[in-house]
């Protein structure tokens, strides 16, 4: 069966650096695009960022555009997103996602999830 392990979360202070990793397997990496989404307590799911099937196609969430990156490694079959300058506010449990095909900004798009990881931004 699908199984997507998020790993990297931890405890930060603000300003600092975290690289979240996602290790992907029971399909065939390739023809999945790739999501993070995050969910802060009593907040809904939002989207963070998103790769498509070729790494030049990617999406940002405005909040968090030029301090977070999206990457994959599809002979690893693992996506990362490198977090720089990070802000309390990005505290959250940080979730990845598979969509088959085509890249999505929208939770109910995707088709499988991992069981996330927390992240937490000290002030």
């Amino acid at each position: 069966q699908v199984q997507l392990v998020e790993s990297g979360g931890g405890l930060v202070q603000a300003g600092g650096s975290l690289r979240l990793s996602c290790a992907a397997s029971g399909l065939t990496f390739t023809q999945f695009a790739m999501g993070w989404f995050r969910q802060a307590p009593g907040k809904e799911r939002e989207f963070v960022a998103a790769i498509g099937r070729v790494s030049a196609n990617t999406a940002y969430a405005d909040s968090i555009k030029g301090r977070f990156t999206i990457s994959r490694d599809n002979a690893k079959y693992t996506v990362f997103l490198q977090m720089n300058s990070l802000k309390p506010e990005d505290t959250a449990v940080y979730f990845c996602a598979a969509r088959i095909f085509t890249l999505a900004t929208i939770s109910s798009d995707y088709n499988y999830w991992g069981q996330g990881t927390q992240v937490t931004v000290s002030s």
